[in-house]
């Protein structure tokens, strides 16, 4: 039944972004900013509906009372990266636009890539090195302050479910940089949706929202630690079968 279910929900997320991704290039010739970017989310709604209807796969969220208040408030969301599960949700739970940072690559993906592409998202070029974080410095800043939070997986790629990655301090630089707060995000999206795994099974995933941590005056390095510290405590709490 996981097979069969795994199968239609694939469809369903072909069936749609096709058509979705069109109209997102064709829109975006004279509509941009956000209301482009929650015409976006709607399909990405349309994925998340569709695992719950077909795969099974509810959420059960805590912590959204600590997210920063106001239409320009800045965050930074460092997120634990277990499956493309959040990468869909986040955008649907929310309340300002999201802004990724992810390497050029990714525009390359037919339909899903172009309409990236044509958001007010963070693309870098890794080959570039330290001028690509400056890019990231100044895009990040510009979109803080029209309200638009930026969110990054600090672990780089997905994890399998138990274990912990390297988390990398561009997030937290970026936090010191900006000024903006860090705002730790757990999931458990692996018990459900495993990283590269075709076959996804029903169940609970749990978004857990820590509280904002100042980034001001902060060691980027000091600052991650803490981060990790309280995203991989969390996610113990959270799946102690996993660990």
């Amino acid at each position: 039944m996981p097979l069969i279910r795994s199968i239609l929900h694939t469809l369903w997320m072909l069936v749609t972004v096709i058509p979705w991704g069109i109209i997102m290039v064709l829109t975006s010739i004279r509509v941009r900013g956000n209301p482009l970017y929650w015409m976006a989310v709607r399909w990405l709604r349309w994925a998340i509906d569709g695992a719950r209807v077909i795969l099974g796969i509810q959420v059960r969220v805590t912590g959204m009372d600590n997210l920063p208040q106001g239409e320009t408030s800045p965050a930074i969301l460092l997120v634990k990266h277990q499956s493309t599960f959040e990468t869909f949700y986040m955008p649907t739970l929310m309340p300002h636009p999201l802004a990724y940072v992810f390497k050029k690559e990714l525009l390359y993906v037919p339909f899903f890539g172009w309409a990236m592409g044509r958001l007010d998202m963070i693309h870098i070029d890794r080959s570039q090195g330290s001028k690509a974080f400056a890019k990231v410095v100044a895009q990040g800043k510009e979109l803080l302050a029209r309200g638009v939070w930026i969110i990054m997986f600090p672990e780089g790629t997905r994890i399998a479910r138990g274990q912990a990655g390297t988390y990398k301090t561009g997030g937290t630089r970026l936090a010191v940089a900006t000024g903006a707060p860090v705002i730790p995000v757990a999931v458990t999206s692996a018990k459900c949706w495993p990283r590269k795994a075709f076959i996804k099974r029903p169940g609970v995933v749990d978004v857990s929202i820590g509280q904002p941590i100042p980034s001001t005056g902060r060691d980027p390095a000091e600052l991650m630690r803490e981060v990790e510290t309280w995203i991989e405590a969390e996610m113990r709490r959270l799946d102690p079968d996993g660990y």
